[in-house]
């Protein structure tokens, strides 16, 4: 009898990743390898640095971002669809179903989102009765990404702060 070879499909094309994020640099490569929360992400960052575009200040500093960011998330698409093709071939047949490589943002028990909600829904209220001015509301988006940025370092020293027991050598 002769024995069958069994060749593994791997999940990922890092080609078709690279591609995907080239032609679509608004975080498709990363939706191609099943990275929802980091596509979102990219689409975000991908949008504000295309919006600053329009603005004429600051330039070409805000255009070699632009391009920097694009070449990273292409970069970012093919290594994590290599990433999935190797822990695909060591867990023999196991499928991965995603590999997330952003911390998590929402975390049960936390009351950050739901209060950051409530405020820009305030916000955006008082702009439609003409109490705030929409244009003034759009020069402060920075503080959105500050505000992310914050909550991201206060999870990551919580958590350190939990794994090590608090930080109290007994």
């Amino acid at each position: 009898m002769e024995d069958k070879i069994v060749v593994k499909k791997l999940p990922k094309s890092p080609g078709l990743a690279g591609v995907l994020a080239f032609f679509f640099p608004f975080g498709v490569g990363s939706l191609y390898n099943g990275q929802y929360r980091k596509a979102l992400i990219y689409f975000f960052i991908f949008a504000g640095l295309v919006t600053l575009q329009t603005s004429g200040h600051n330039q070409p500093f805000l255009g070699l971002c632009l391009a920097g960011f694009i070449f990273y998330q292409i970069f970012d698409s093919v290594q994590i669809a290599k990433n999935i093709n190797r822990r695909f071939l060591q867990q023999d047949e196991k499928i991965i179903e995603e590999i997330e490589e952003i911390p998590e943002m929402v975390k049960s028990g936390s009351i950050f989102w739901g209060v950051f909600i409530i405020l820009l829904g305030g916000m955006l209220l008082l702009a439609n009765f003409e109490i705030l001015d929409y244009n003034t509301l759009w020069e402060f988006w920075p503080v959105l990404v500050i505000a992310i940025g914050i909550k991201l370092i206060v999870d990551y020293f919580v958590s350190e702060k939990q794994k090590t027991g608090g930080g109290k050598n007994g």
